[in-house]
């Protein structure tokens, strides 16, 4: 093989396989999607076609059945698939409660004007549900404007209330100050469309607030691990599919060009 035909093989095999770790590189950069939170639940062991590996299973938080300010039954199953804002409130609130809620109208409002999406739903859940009555909740939620249809005021059994605010969205842990005797927390608590807690963020903050207004879209541009296109599982063998072409194309023309002296 003259100098001419090796230089033109070496070019070949090194143009893909640069743009492959290229693209490969600045991909990874660009996807700086919203944290897992919390500790996996456990690390399981899959057997496929003979082969063995492991995978990480997040906490998802459990369903809560509750009743909403039009005094509908609904859980969050009946969110399924979509991305759930949540926070913690009491209609006599007389301290941050009023504030939380405004922040959380501005964030309905954005997601109906701008994005016009109905992936995002906000769900605020009393913590008082002996005193939050179905009138009073439809009172606190119009007191606002708020649509009804994306954002529920909710009343829950209150030791399952408890349970879910410490033990799924672990309030306790977004926020220290957090009394276990009566929840009361500033931050919102995002969940994916799995039911995973990928962020809480203090509703008086502003930046805050901005920085989960990012999450959300980022959420809405994230796709489900699983749901892999069929050609993706060709991705960590394109260098050697790479090669393997060029090779192809080198030896074509070389066979080529023998036949044109012959």
């Amino acid at each position: 093989m003259n100098r001419k035909a090796i230089l033109s093989l070496m070019l070949a095999i090194l143009l893909p396989l640069t743009g492959y770790f290229l693209v490969q590189h600045y991909s990874k950069e660009a996807e700086q999607m919203p944290r897992h939170y919390f500790i996996p639940d456990s690390v399981i062991v899959n057997n496929s076609n003979g082969k063995t590996s492991t995978d990480t299973i997040w906490h998802k938080v459990k369903n809560l059945h509750f009743v909403n300010q039009m005094g509908k039954s609904l859980s969050l199953d009946s969110l399924h698939g979509k991305i759930v804002v949540i926070d913690f409130f009491f209609s006599h609130c007389p301290s941050i409660c009023p504030a939380l809620a405004r922040s959380m109208k501005k964030l309905q409002d954005a997601y109906e004007k701008i994005h016009n999406d109905s992936t995002v739903r906000f769900v605020s859940i009393s913590v008082d549900p002996e005193h939050d009555s179905v009138p009073q909740l439809r009172k606190f939620a119009d007191r606002y404007d708020v649509n009804h249809d994306t954002w529920w005021f909710v009343r829950a059994d209150k030791e399952a209330m408890k349970d879910f605010a410490m033990n799924e969205v672990k309030a306790g842990f977004a926020d220290t100050n957090v009394d276990t005797a009566f929840i009361h927390t500033e931050n919102f608590f995002l969940l994916d469309t799995n039911r995973i807690v990928r962020g809480y963020y203090n509703g008086l903050d502003t930046l805050k607030q901005q920085q989960l207004a990012r999450d959300i879209s980022l959420l809405m541009l994230e796709k489900d691990k699983n749901d892999h296109s069929f050609f993706r599982q060709f991705i960590p063998i394109l260098p050697v599919i790479f090669i393997a072409i060029a090779i192809v194309f080198i030896v074509m023309g070389m066979i080529g060009k023998k036949r044109k002296t012959q």
